[in-house]
C-alpha cells in the first residue's frame, strides 16, 4: 500500500490525547534525527510521546521544546558495531548485539512490558528496534515498524562471516519483527520481508530553518565560497584533515570534530549541537558515508553527495541506488579519502544536476498514520500466522546464499563478502569439451528436442536449476526457500515445452563509446551470460498468479494473454522479484503504444524498472515486425553477468529474452537483426543513449575471437582470431557504471554536436562565406579537394573523417566547450534521435568529437597489429594504443579515479628495458564501454606469469581501496551461435503439482 501525501489531511489534532513509544535503534544519529520529525507532527497533534533511545538529548530537544516529549535513555540494541569511521566489523556486532539484547534479554523483556504498562501506551513504535515489538506483544499493545531496512537484513550476512556462531540472532530478530502489525517504509528500502503489510510513505527530511543567505551570513562565509559539508554520521573522521585536500576557493565544514582536534585553515568546525539540514541547504556539496539521514537531505535540498564506501552495511546499496537514479551521488574511493585527493570528486559532484521531485513530509505522513492506528483503524490487510511470519522473515535471514544463476544485481557488499570468504565470485566455468555428450550433461529431468549445449557448463547448470524447480513444485509451501524460486515453481506448465537460450556479455578490447560515431569497434564476448527460459501457453491453459488472475477478474474479462517474468537475484537487490502484465497494455487503438509510453510505464516502480529489458522486446517485436502475441508467455531470467561493471549485462538480458521469444513463436531473426532490435529496446524504451556494439557481441560474437564490426549502423566485417600468444582480461574498478548516467550521454551529445559543426563548417565552405580570417580561401579549398569538403558537409558519421582532415581543417573550429542554448541558436538540432539538449547545460566538444576520430584509426592499427609476426613489439603497440584510448575517454570526461588506477598498477607491470629483472607480462590496458567507472581492459602475453600478475594487481587494489576486483578472463559463444534448446520434461519422471 503506498500513502500519498494528498491522502491525509495534515496529523488532526482532534483525537484524544493519545500514548506512543517511540523506540529508536543505537546505530548512529540518523535513525533518531528522522524519528524527531515524527515526533514532532505527533506532539502538534496534541499527543504524548516517550521516546526510548540512546542519543544524547539534544538531537530531541534541539527541534521540540515541549513538555509532551519524554526522553528515557536506554539502550535496546547496537546496531553495527564499526572498526572506524567506514568499516563495520560483523563479528563484532553480532557480539555487541548478543551482549546487549540476547543475554539480557529476559529482564529486558519484564522491564519493557511493565514500563509500557505504566505510561499506559496506546501504540509502541520502533524504528527499528526488534525486542520492541515483542514486548508490546507481550503487553498487549499493537505495534509499528518504521524504517528503510530491518536487522534481519543486515545482520544475515553477518552470520555467514561468523560461521556457526550468533546463528540464533537473525532467527529470533525476524521472529520479533514477525509480532510487528504493519511497516511504514522509506524511499530507498532494503528487502523485508518480516513485515507482510507495508505502508510506504514519501522521504522524511527535517525542516528548514534558516535560508541559505542566513546560514553564509552567520558563518561568515560569502556566496562566491564553495563550501562542502563534513558529515560522517555524526562521528569524528579519525584522520588528519590537511589544507590541500581542499581545492582553492574552497571552505570544509566539519560536523563531529573533537574539541581538542586542529583544523586547517580552510576548515571549520561545527558546533555540536548545529542544525546540519540549514547547514546541507546552504552549502554546494556534502562529504560522507551513507546513511538515510544524509541520502535524504541530500535529495531533498537537491545537494550533491560525495560517499565512501561502508564496508559490510547492506542498507549501503540501495541508498546508493536511489542517489544515483536522481543524479546526486559521486563515489570517493577511501584511499583518496584519505590522502586528499578531493578535487576531482568535489569538481564532479557540482556539475551534477540532483532531479528528486518527490514528496519530503513523511514525518507528516508517518505521524497521521500512527495517529490513526493508535485511534483503532485498522491498515493490516491480513494477519498471517507467526509460523508463516517467520517463515518470510527467515528468506533473507539464512538463505541468502546465491542459488544456481542468481547472479544479476548482486550488491558490491555480497561480492565482497563472498571474495572475503574465499568463495565463489558467481561467475560459473565455462568449460568447452567436445567429448560431453547431451545425455551425460542434460539433466535427467528433461529431454533436449532441439539444439547443443555446445559443452557449456553454465547451460547445464541453468537446466539443472530448473530441475531443482520442479522438484520444489511439489514441495508443500513452507519448504520453499525464496520468493523469486517459489514464483518460477509455478511459472512453467512442466508437461510442455520450453525453449532455453544463452547470451554473453562482452569486453570492450576496441572501440567504446566510439560505435555511436560509426568507428570500427573490437569486442570479446566474455564467460558470464545470461540464460532465459520461455514458454507460450493459449490464455485459458496459463497459469495466472492471483493478483493477475484478480485483475482479469476485476476487468470482468476472459482469459487475455499476459506476460509474467520471474527474474533470479531479486533477494540481493532492490528491486522485485517477479513481473507481470496485460499483453493488451502494448496496445492503443489496435496499435502497439509509442516507445515513450512504454519507457513512461516501466518507470513507475523503481523496483520493477528492470522488466522493460525483458518486456520491452515484447513490444519492440510487435512494433517493427508487426508480431501479434495472441498466447500468454512465461519467461524466467537468470543471468551471471555482473550489473553495472561495463561488460553489457543489460545487453545480454536484452539479446537472450528476445531470442528465446522468438524461438517460442518461430520467428526466424538473423543475429544482426536481432541486435538492432534489442537496441531499440535500450535506446528507447530503458532509455540508455547507448549504440549497438553490446548487442551485436552478445547476439554475433564467437568464443576466443573478437568481433569486427562497423557501426554504421552494425556491419559485421568479420571475426579475429586472438593470437595464442595475447590474452585480454577484465578488471573490474567497483565503481558502478551507467550508460544511462550522465556523464555518457552528455559526451554522447558532445559528439554529436561536434559533428554538426564540422558539417556546418564545411557547407560554408562551399558556399564561400567562410571569411579569409578563419585562414581557408577558394585555393585552399580546391588543394584539399572539392570532394572531399562536399562529402564533410554530409558527414553522416564522424568516423567517415580521417584524423589528417579533422586536424587541417576543423579541429581549431569546434569550441572546447558550448552551452546548449547558444548551440542551438547557431546549429538548430545535433540530429541524434536519442539524447536531448539540455539548454542549461555546458557540453564539452572538441574533446568528445576527437576521442571517436583517433579511435577508429586506433582500432584499425590494433586490428592489423593482431595479424601481424608475434614479437614483444606486437605486444608493446597494442598496449600502447589501448593506453592511448584510455587518456582519450579521460579528456571526454569519462575517466574514474578506479579505473585510473587499475591502469597505473598495469603500467607498474609493464615490462621495461630499463629495469633490471625484466619479468613483466602485462603490456596495457584501457577504461571500458560508457567509461566513468566499469571495466579496464588488459593486453598481455598468455602464460602463467600474467595470470599471477593479474592476481598481484587485485591484491594491490584491495590494499589501495578496500575493494577486491572481479576479473573477466575466458570467453563464450554468442546468442547466434548458441541457437536455442527446446526442452520437455520426460514422460518417465513423476508427475507433480505445482499449484
Amino acid at each position: 500500500m503506498r500513502l500519498e501525501p494528498q491522502e491525509t489531511s495534515g496529523v488532526s489534532s482532534s483525537r484524544d490525547r493519545l500514548v506512543f513509544a517511540y523506540y529508536v535503534t543505537g546505530h548512529g544519529f540518523g535513525h533518531a534525527t528522522r524519528v524527531v520529525e515524527v515526533v514532532r507532527h505527533l506532539i502538534l497533534a496534541g499527543h504524548d510521546v516517550h521516546v526510548v533511545t540512546g542519543a544524547p538529548d539534544f538531537v530531541f530537544t534541539s527541534e521540540i521544546q515541549s513538555p509532551r516529549l519524554f526522553i528515557r535513555k536506554v539502550l535496546l540494541d547496537c546496531g553495527a558495531v564499526q572498526a572506524d569511521a567506514l568499516t563495520v566489523d560483523r563479528l563484532a556486532s553480532l557480539e555487541k548485539y548478543s551482549e546487549t539484547a540476547v543475554v539480557p534479554r529476559a529482564s529486558i523483556l519484564a522491564t519493557e512490558v511493565e514500563w509500557l504498562n505504566s505510561v499506559k501506551a496506546d501504540l509502541v513504535v520502533s524504528d527499528v528496534v526488534p525486542v520492541a515489538c515483542r514486548a508490546a506483544a507481550d503487553a498487549g499493545i499493537r505495534s509499528v515498524c518504521v524504517t528503510n531496512f530491518s536487522w534481519d537484513f543486515i545482520y544475515a550476512e553477518y552470520v555467514m562471516a561468523a560461521g556457526n556462531h550468533h546463528r540464533k540472532i537473525v532467527w529470533q530478530i525476524a521472529e520479533d519483527y514477525s509480532h510487528c502489525e504493519f511497516l511504514i517504509r522509506f524511499p530507498g528500502y532494503c528487502p523485508m520481508p518480516a513485515f507482510r503489510d507495508v505502508i510506504d510513505v514519501p522521504l522524511v527530511v527535517r525542516r528548514l530553518h534558516k535560508s541559505r543567505k542566513e546560514v553564509r551570513k552567520e558563518l561568515g562565509i560569502g556566496d562566491d565560497v564553495k563550501l562542502v559539508i563534513l558529515n560522517f554520521g555524526g562521528q569524528p573522521s579519525g584522520w588528519k584533515l590537511e589544507e590541500k585536500y581542499l581545492p582553492p576557493g574552497w571552505l570544509g565544514l566539519v560536523c563531529g570534530a573533537s574539541e581538542s582536534e586542529n583544523l586547517p585553515p580552510n576548515f571549520v568546525k561545527l558546533a555540536k549541537d548545529a542544525y546540519t539540514p540549514d547547514v546541507i541547504a546552504a552549502s554546494d556539496c556534502m562529504l560522507g558515508k551513507i546513511g538515510y539521514g544524509t541520502v535524504s537531505e541530500s535529495l531533498a535540498y537537491k545537494r550533491p553527495f560525495v560517499f565512501v564506501r561502508r564496508d559490510y552495511f547492506n542498507e549501503e546499496p540501495f541508498l546508493r541506488n536511489m542517489l544515483e537514479y536522481y543524479q546526486a551521488g559521486v563515489e570517493m574511493i577511501r584511499r583518496d579519502l584519505l590522502t586528499g585527493h578531493w578535487k576531482p570528486y568535489l569538481e564532479h559532484a557540482i556539475s551534477l544536476k540532483p532531479c528528486y521531485e518527490g514528496g519530503i513530509n513523511g514525518g507528516e505522513v508517518a505521524a497521521y498514520i500512527l495517529q490513526e492506528t493508535a485511534a483503532g483503524r485498522n491498515y493490516a490487510s491480513d494477519k498471517f500466522s507467526g509460523v508463516r511470519r517467520l517463515r518470510d522473515a527467515i528468506v533473507l535471514g539464512y538463505q541468502l546464499q546465491r542459488m544456481p544463476g542468481r547472479d544479476l544485481c548482486i550488491p558490491d557488499w555480497y561480492a565482497n563478502a563472498e571474495n572475503e570468504l574465499g568463495l565463489s565470485t558467481g561467475s560459473p566455468k565455462v568449460g568447452l569439451n567436445e567429448k560431453s555428450s547431451q545425455m551425460t550433461l542434460c539433466p535427467d529431468d528433461f529431454e533436449i528436442l532441439h539444439g547443443d549445449l555446445h559443452g557449456l557448463s553454465d547451460t547445464v547448470s541453468f537446466l539443472k536449476s530448473l530441475s531443482d524447480i520442479v522438484s520444489e513444485a511439489g514441495r508443500s509451501p513452507e519448504k520453499r526457500q525464496m520468493r523469486e524460486r517459489k514464483a518460477a515453481a509455478g511459472l512453467f506448465n512442466w508437461e510442455e515445452d520450453i525453449f532455453v537460450t544463452r547470451a554473453p556479455g562482452r569486453l570492450d578490447v576496441m572501440g567504446g563509446i566510439a560505435d555511436y560515431s560509426g568507428s570500427l569497434v573490437l569486442q570479446m564476448p566474455i564467460r558470464e551470460a545470461c540464460h532465459v527460459a520461455v514458454q507460450r501457453n493459449h490464455p485459458s491453459r496459463h497459469r495466472l498468479w492471483k493478483h493477475a488472475l484478480a485483475r482479469q477478474q476485476a476487468r470482468g474479462q476472459g482469459p487475455t494473454p499476459v506476460l509474467q517474468i520471474v527474474s533470479y537475484g531479486s533477494e540481493l537487490s532492490n528491486r522485485g522479484p517477479t513481473f507481470d502484465m496485460d499483453l493488451s497494455d502494448f496496445m492503443d487503438g489496435g496499435k502497439p503504444i509509442s516507445y515513450e509510453k512504454a519507457k513512461e510505464f516501466f518507470a513507475r516502480d523503481p523496483s520493477q524498472k528492470w522488466a522493460a529489458y525483458v518486456a520491452g522486446t515484447v513490444l519492440v517485436l510487435m512494433t517493427e515486425l508487426g508480431v501479434c502475441f495472441k498466447d500468454s508467455i512465461s519467461l524466467l531470467v537468470s543471468s551471471a553477468v555482473p550489473e553495472g561493471k561495463g561488460v553489457s549485462s543489460s545487453a545480454s538480458v536484452e539479446v537472450a529474452s528476445m531470442s528465446a521469444i522468438a524461438a517460442a513463436h518461430g520467428l526466424h531473426i538473423t543475429p544482426r537483426d536481432l541486435a538492432l532490435l534489442c537496441q531499440k529496446v535500450e535506446n528507447h524504451i530503458v532509455g540508455a543513449p547507448c549504440g549497438v556494439m553490446d548487442q551485436m557481441t552478445s547476439a554475433c560474437g564467437e568464443a576466443n575471437k573478437l568481433l569486427a564490426m562497423v557501426c554504421q549502423p552494425a556491419e559485421v566485417i568479420g571475426l579475429v582470431e586472438i593470437p595464442s600468444h595475447v590474452r585480454f582480461w577484465g578488471i573490474d574498478s567497483g565503481i558502478r557504471h551507467s550508460i544511462g548516467g550522465g556523464d555518457y550521454g552528455s559526451v554522447r551529445i558532445g559528439a554529436f554536436m561536434g559533428r554538426s559543426i564540422i558539417k556546418y563548417t564545411a557547407s560554408t565552405m562551399l558556399s564561400g562565406t567562410l571569411s579569409n580570417g578563419n585562414g581557408t580561401n577558394q585555393d585552399e579549398l580546391e588543394e584539399d579537394g572539392l570532394e572531399l569538403i562536399e562529402n564533410e558537409a554530409s558527414l553522416d558519421y564522424l568516423c567517415n573523417l580521417s584524423p589528417h582532415r579533422y586536424e587541417a581543417l576543423y579541429a581549431s573550429m569546434l569550441p572546447e566547450s558550448i552551452l546548449g542554448e547558444t548551440f542551438m541558436e547557431k546549429y538548430a538540432d545535433h540530429n541524434d534521435p536519442v539524447t536531448i539538449i539540455d539548454h542549461k547545460r555546458t557540453y564539452g566538444v572538441r574533446a568528445s568529437a576527437r576521442h571517436p576520430i583517433y579511435e577508429n584509426f586506433r582500432v584499425k592499427a590494433f586490428k592489423a597489429l593482431l595479424t601481424s609476426a608475434s614479437s614483444d613489439e606486437q605486444l608493446t603497440a597494442l598496449g600502447e594504443l589501448l593506453y592511448q584510448c584510455h587518456y582519450s575517454y579521460s579528456a571526454c570526461g569519462l575517466g574514474s579515479d578506479g579505473t585510473d588506477r587499475l591502469v597505473r598498477l598495469v603500467q607498474e607491470m609493464q615490462p621495461s628495458r630499463l629495469a633490471k629483472h625484466d619479468d613483466g607480462t602485462l603490456y596495457g590496458a584501457k577504461i571500458t564501454g560508457g567509461g566513468s567507472g566499469g571495466t579496464v581492459c588488459v593486453v598481455g602475453r598468455n602464460c602463467l606469469r600474467s595470470s599471477q600478475q593479474i592476481l598481484e594487481i587485485q591484491r594491490r587494489y584491495k590494499n589501495a581501496t578496500g575493494y577486491l576486483p572481479f576479473v573477466f578472463e575466458g570467453s563464450s559463444p554468442g546468442a547466434g551461435t548458441f541457437g536455442f534448446l527446446k526442452i520437455r520434461r520426460r514422460s518417465s519422471t513423476k508427475s507433480v503439482d505445482s499449484c
